[in-house]
């Protein structure tokens, strides 16, 4: 078993299996929105209808995080992170040969679980190719890559279109992952499981408490039948209140309860929701606002839209090494103080901003993301024992995925509030959740950021 890292090159190969991995992962899920037009054109079916080949996926991956988690710990994390790659790649292949929309949707669950395997396992099996003194860095180059990913897929799905069918965007997967997953047999870190058994009950609850309230936010959102929304949000709630239950008696949870006694752990996971709440309602609301409130086009708004994620990127790597030698609750509590500074100019901007009134503010935005998400991702993975990486490294995505969900619902649901007349002030809420997201950060141990080996 490798005790604090892989050596070189072995450490650098690892890297490059799990950027090719997560590069697949992101574009999959960028570039299947701005194929949704095309898709539904070519296979006869509606817009909302076509909406599910987003939701579907995103649902499989939120409802099979922390049961994948839990199953890497036992059977090893690079099984369930290979077999998630394997997995995705053959669904990829799956939704280029589809012919109708019930296959697409039926195939896209089935990718949902593969990237819910890749997510689970992401950020642990890059706790075991880092060095301790190392793994800011290494953290921060992975959000590097997600963010480049993210930027760049909207062009790539355009590039993909204008030559060819919209099979191509998922066909395209294949041959990388392939790569990929050969990559990562000769490189991963492989340290072994426990002897445990998974707990199928757990599981399940987590599956009923997760599917039905998204099912349940999207009814609320969209004006769907009351008792159904209704129904489903009942049962997501008496699930999930029955799975946290269950795993207060269970010494390795599925939801883990034991690292969420650990103040820094349980503080680094209600940052991290409370922030990507934030972060997810401004990235929400302010296509509308820039569009509607603005008068600007669409393809102006994204390129508005872009110097977030590109200084998100740059400053991702810098992040990375200085959360290696300062404490992390400072430089995440700044990170936060910045976003929010920045979500508040956006929120004040004049009823006729410049290109530059908006790019500047959005850049600052992304810089303080930047300086929030790394030290808080390696004092969550570092706060707990090692053994129960793989739970922190499920609780981390699920903590994302939690707050993203939370800020689109919140959107919404202050849209039709407000008549769908979008306003700028709306982004004084985005920046409040920042800047509460800024205080439980401070509140954590400053040490909590400091190297560990």
């Amino acid at each position: 078993m490798e005790t604090d890292g892989l050596p070189t090159p072995r450490r650098y190969w690892s890297m490059t299996a799990i950027a090719l991995v997560m590069t697949l992962a992101i574009l999959d899920g960028v570039i299947a929105n701005v194929a949704l037009p095309t898709i539904a054109r070519d296979l006869h079916t509606d817009p909302a209808a076509s909406i599910w080949v987003v939701n579907a996926y995103q649902a499989a991956i939120l409802a099979a995080l922390l049961p994948l988690a839990s199953l890497g710990e036992i059977v090893g994390y690079r099984r369930v992170y290979q077999a998630g790659v394997a997995l995705f790649t053959l669904a990829s292949l799956g939704c280029a040969l589809a012919r109708d929309m019930p296959t697409l949707i039926l195939v896209r669950v089935i990718q949902g679980l593969g990237a819910a395997a890749i997510m689970s396992m992401n950020s642990t099996i890059i706790r075991f190719t880092y060095p301790s003194r190392l793994l800011g860095s290494g953290l921060g180059l992975n959000a590097m890559v997600v963010a480049l990913a993210s930027v760049a897929g909207p062009s790539i799905a355009s590039a993909i279109l204008a030559v060819a069918p919209w099979p191509w965007l998922f066909a395209i997967n294949v041959p990388l992952g392939v790569v990929s997953f050969l990559v990562g047999m000769v490189s991963l870190p492989n340290p072994p499981g426990s002897s445990r058994r998974f707990d199928l009950v757990s599981a399940a609850l987590n599956v009923l408490a997760f599917t039905p309230m998204i099912l349940g936010l999207e009814g609320l959102i969209e004006g769907g039948h009351w008792l159904l929304t209704t129904v489903e949000l009942g049962v997501g709630l008496f699930s999930g209140t029955a799975l946290i239950v269950r795993s207060l008696t269970r010494s390795n949870p599925l939801v883990p309860i034991d690292l969420m006694r650990i103040p820094v752990f349980a503080m680094s996971i209600a940052t991290s929701t409370a922030a990507f709440t934030a972060q997810n309602f401004a990235f929400v609301a302010l296509p509308f606002l820039l569009e509607y409130a603005f008068g600007r086009s669409a393809v102006e708004t994204g390129l508005l839209m872009t110097p977030w994620s590109i200084l998100f990127g740059l400053v991702s790597p810098i992040a990375g090494r200085l959360t290696d030698r300062y404490p992390g609750a400072v430089l995440g509590s700044a990170g936060l103080g910045v976003m929010g500074l920045g979500l508040a100019l956006l929120a004040v901007l004049p009823s006729h901003p410049s290109a530059f009134d908006i790019c500047w503010r959005m850049a600052l935005g992304g810089v303080g993301f930047a300086l929030f998400q790394q030290p808080n991702n390696r004092a969550l993975m570092t706060s707990g024992p090692r053994e129960r990486a793989g739970g922190a490294g499920g609780m981390l995505a699920t903590a994302r995925l939690t707050g993203q969900t939370a800020g689109a619902t919140l959107v919404a649901l202050l849209f039709h509030a407000s008549g769908n007349s979008p306003n700028p002030k709306i982004l004084w809420v985005a920046a409040g959740g920042a800047l509460v997201a800024a205080a439980v950060s401070w509140m954590k141990p400053h040490e909590a950021g400091r190297p560990t080996g």
